[in-house]
């Protein structure tokens, strides 16, 4: 990969990342009980411990999105960066 297509690449995996966050947000209250019978009880977690646990993650997802694709991104943006200085 050459380093012209670094921001195209951070925007793309930044669309991505929010897509598998949207499908993991769906999935969560669309099959809430289901999802908790599968893995919850598992470990013997509170139906709020879980909660809690699956906000907690996506939390934690969408940050790592922001910090790791769209702010490389916008620095680059912002400063011009083309990849070819």
């Amino acid at each position: 990969m050459n380093s012209e297509k670094l921001p195209t690449v951070l925007l793309w995996c930044a669309g991505i990342n929010y897509g598998f966050l949207m499908i993991w947000f769906f999935l969560f209250t669309a099959a809430h009980d289901s999802f908790y019978r599968l893995t919850g009880e598992w470990y013997g977690l509170s139906m709020d411990q879980y909660n809690v646990l699956m906000y907690g993650g996506m939390m934690v997802f969408k940050l790592g999105i922001v910090l790791f694709n769209l702010v490389p991104y916008l620095a680059l943006r912002i400063v011009g960066w083309n990849g070819k200085e």
